[in-house]
């Protein structure tokens, strides 16, 4: 019966999976794919309290805009730190989302980083419910991942996933549809683009912003015995002059900037490793270790780990960017086949309404 009333609602609805990253977010809808993969971010007018602009138009804005406009991230470090900006943005891209009119709302699947907590989780789920979702289910990002990219996750096998977003790094351990251990350390993408600025600054007394860092790190981001030879132009502000200057930044430089943060995404992946029973662990030196996420993408980054975990497999997954979002689509096709997997409680409101 249940099964049944899903469908005819179905029928008015769109079912819709997110990924509601720090740095982006991504939609998926049903039958249709991803349809959106825009920032995470929104512009707000200080004088109105009206939102001037959501994800890609607002980022375009950052570091641009006027005294009376402000570009903000409502999430950092994957938690939501603005409940209204977030729900602002949501039922963006929920209504963005959605084909056209709909009768009632769409179910959501939203993948949320592992470990926080459960106050934090009702604010992503609330936050969703008021954006217009029918029903929120929540899923760990780690378990998303594994889900996205075709992972035995209900088989009595382990598997590992190091998903490298924005604001946080979640390791997870998987096994019979749960995590059996997993951490979440706040060393990812921005904080890459933070080290960056602040070696600059120190290097070449010019300050620069977050996405000129950002743009540095994709175009010369390299780790690891790369060949070399990887460089950009980077534009900021003479600490010293005051005046607009620019420089080279090689993949040395990047390399310098970040190295501290890798070492610490290394060294949470042994702990994770370390305490993690002998069985599970020996089922991922056979299977090897999963990187998905944008910092999967970082040059040499594969090897590096590989290196400093005693030679272990690391497979860097295919369109690492998109597995949460996929695992989230692949949970929509089937929910009570991911239930187990799925955070407690996720349903607020009763199988009828």
């Amino acid at each position: 019966m249940h099964k049944l009333i899903d469908k005819v609602k179905s029928l008015f609805s769109d079912d819709i999976g997110i990924d509601l990253g720090t740095a982006n977010t991504l939609v998926y809808v049903k039958g249709r794919g991803i349809v959106i993969n825009e920032p995470s971010m929104v512009a707000i007018n200080k004088k109105t309290g009206q939102v001037v602009a959501v994800g890609q138009d607002a980022k375009e804005m950052l570091g641009r805009t006027p005294g009376h406009v402000r570009a903000v991230q409502p999430l950092i470090d994957g938690v939501i730190s603005d409940f209204e900006v977030t729900e602002e943005m949501l039922s963006y891209l929920i209504n963005k989302a959605q084909n056209g009119f709909k009768l009632i709302g769409p179910r959501v699947v939203v993948g949320i980083p592992s470990g926080i907590t459960g106050v934090e989780t009702r604010a992503v789920r609330d936050a969703a419910m008021n954006a217009g979702a029918r029903t929120v289910h929540i899923v760990e990002e780690p378990m998303a991942a594994a889900i996205g990219i075709e992972l035995p996750v209900h088989e009595p096998t382990g598997s590992m996933v190091i998903d490298i977003g924005g604001g946080t790094t979640d390791i997870g351990v998987i096994s019979l549809s749960g995590l059996v251990n997993s951490r979440n350390i706040k060393v990812a993408g921005d904080k890459l683009n933070n080290d960056i600025i602040t070696y600059v600054r120190n290097e070449f007394k010019i300050l620069i912003g977050e996405k000129s860092a950002e743009d540095a790190k994709i175009s010369a981001g390299a780790i690891g015995d790369s060949e070399g030879g990887l460089e950009t132009t980077v534009r900021g502000r003479d600490l010293v002059t005051g005046l607009p200057r620019e420089i080279l930044v090689t993949d040395k430089d990047i390399k310098e900037a970040i190295h501290h943060s890798v070492t610490q995404l290394v060294d949470m992946t042994k702990e994770v490793l370390e305490t993690t029973p002998p069985e599970v662990v020996s089922d991922i030196m056979q299977s090897g270790i999963y990187l998905v996420g944008g910092g999967a993408l970082i040059r040499g980054l594969s090897e590096m780990l590989s290196e400093m975990l005693g030679g272990m497999r690391i497979i860097v997954a295919d369109d690492p960017l998109t597995a949460v979002v996929r695992g989230t689509g692949i949970i929509l096709d089937d929910i009570d086949a991911y239930k187990e997997s799925l955070k407690e409680h996720e349903n607020q409101i009763s199988p009828t309404a």
